[in-house]
């Protein structure tokens, strides 16, 4: 039992707390990406999200483990796709667009909220010390959100970008690339074990964070 005790008194109790808030961030951002997929998609007229229970605020009807992994481990990451019948939509390319377009602006618009967040706890906390874990939280909160929306707007399938980028093109060329999507996920796959958008993900992430921040303080 002492052996318990030692062990246990010898682990980093913030950095078990920082992992578990870590964890909780990432499984909303997803969450409340896919989700809002699902309800763009409801709005334009396409109930396969609804019929599938994609709309919900339970994590585990939207996550994909080897998504959740890489939002752990590099930021940057993914949820099961809400599945999206495009015949159901008035103008199927316009919808698929909007549809694609609403999880990563859920995700910026979450990160703002958290950001004013952040500020009422600075500002109007009663006891700043008490509140540390909540700043922390909700800091960590509008980092994750702004680099899960940042990454999903590249324009590389199947990330949402490309969706929004193939609804301009015209329609002879919509249809081959949505054929092909699915390979894409290759290329990105490659671009990011090499790291070949390390450096603009970042510059990208953090002009976007930074631009929310000087709004709100």
């Amino acid at each position: 039992m002492d052996a318990f005790r030692d062990y246990f008194s010898s682990l980093d109790t913030a950095a078990m707390l920082r992992a578990a808030l870590r964890l909780v961030a990432v499984l909303l951002c997803l969450t409340v990406h896919e989700t809002c997929h699902g309800l763009a998609a409801l709005a334009l007229g396409d109930p396969t999200a609804k019929s599938e229970r994609r709309l919900s605020l339970n994590p585990l009807h939207h996550v994909d483990w080897m998504g959740l992994a890489a939002m752990l481990l590099l930021g940057f990451g993914w949820a099961k796709p809400v599945p999206v019948d495009m015949r159901y939509f008035k103008n199927p390319k316009r919808g698929m667009a909007l549809t694609a377009l609403a999880g990563p602006a859920s995700n910026l618009a979450f990160a703002f909220l958290a950001l004013l967040g952040v500020r009422a706890v600075l500002y109007h906390a009663p006891d700043a010390a008490a509140w540390e874990w909540v700043y922390v939280f909700l800091l960590l909160l509008a980092r994750m959100n702004v680099g899960l929306g940042v990454f999903n707007l590249l324009p590389i399938s199947p990330l949402d970008g490309s969706k929004v980028l193939f609804a301009l093109l015209p329609d002879a060329a919509y249809e081959r690339l949505m054929r092909v999507e699915r390979y894409g996920f290759f290329l990105l796959y490659a671009l990011l074990f090499f790291g070949a958008l390390d450096g603009f993900l970042g510059r990208a992430v953090s002009a976007v964070f930074t631009a929310m921040a000087e709004l709100i303080f």
